[in-house]
């Protein structure tokens, strides 16, 4: 083994070791068929095919990708688009921010992410940087895993819900070049957004950037605004327009 291969095989050693001295925070919600999951879906289903009596213990698992944590392709909005394998391995593990609007969703439950809220963020936490998984915090996984709470919906059934606006998203993307998104709710779109628009707007346009964004996280309120790392650990299902996540972060 020659001594450059030596040297690249300690560097990684002592980068590992230097990550696990890091803290690690789990973003992921443990998922099952009583968990809550997006109205048009049918429950998952998990099924025991074999036991230890019959020598091993094996499962089969029936969900949408679309279901807990998970990771939404490009394909899953946007024709002709990337599909989950399709995504580059360095494209999940980004720098990630965490833009705390949970008092604000806590007032008020149809809170919408504004460029004016990102301003605030800015003026108090620096710039956000280009290549950045964003994610938007509002507490809401607090809610999981009760259905009631987590649909939060008034008398007459409209469900109201924290997210993103349209307009913070375009600057995001646009203004400061970001990778991806994050949120704790079953939609990008603010519930409010979504009655009045009629469609999932902002959710086409972040998949209409050919990138990826990840729903359902949880743990937000253990991540710093700035400093730490995202993994977004995800199968490799062929022609995937989304599939359950591990995601989690490595802190500064």
């Amino acid at each position: 083994m020659s001594k450059e291969i030596v040297k690249i095989s300690n560097d990684l050693l002592k980068a590992i070791a230097l990550l696990k001295e890091k803290e690690w925070v789990d973003l992921t919600h443990t998922f099952g068929p009583e968990s809550p999951h997006f109205s048009a879906f049918q429950s998952a289903e998990f099924k025991t095919l074999f036991t230890h009596d019959d020598g091993f213990f094996a499962q089969s698992f029936t969900f949408p990708g679309q279901y807990g944590t998970h990771l939404d392709a490009p394909i899953h909005f946007v024709r002709e688009q990337r599909y989950l394998e399709d995504l580059e391995l360095k494209e999940l593990v980004l720098p990630l921010v965490v833009i705390d609007k949970s008092k604000e969703a806590s007032i008020d439950n149809d809170f919408t992410l504004s460029v004016e809220d990102i301003h605030s963020f800015e003026k108090e936490h620096g710039e956000i940087e280009s290549g950045s998984f964003v994610a938007l915090r509002t507490d809401w996984s607090k809610r999981w895993p009760d259905h009631e709470l987590f649909n939060n919906k008034d008398e007459e059934g409209n469900a109201h819900a924290p997210g993103w606006g349209l307009e913070s998203l375009k600057f995001l993307f646009e203004e400061r070049k970001i990778k991806a998104v994050g949120h704790e709710t079953f939609d990008t779109d603010s519930a409010i957004d979504f009655q009045q628009n009629g469609a999932l707007l902002g959710e086409y346009y972040v998949l209409e950037q050919d990138t990826y964004q990840v729903e359902l996280l949880t743990n937000l309120d253990k991540v710093p605004a700035k400093g730490a790392v995202i993994f977004n650990i995800v199968p490799k299902a062929e022609k995937a327009s989304g599939f359950p996540v591990r995601s989690f972060a490595l802190l500064p």
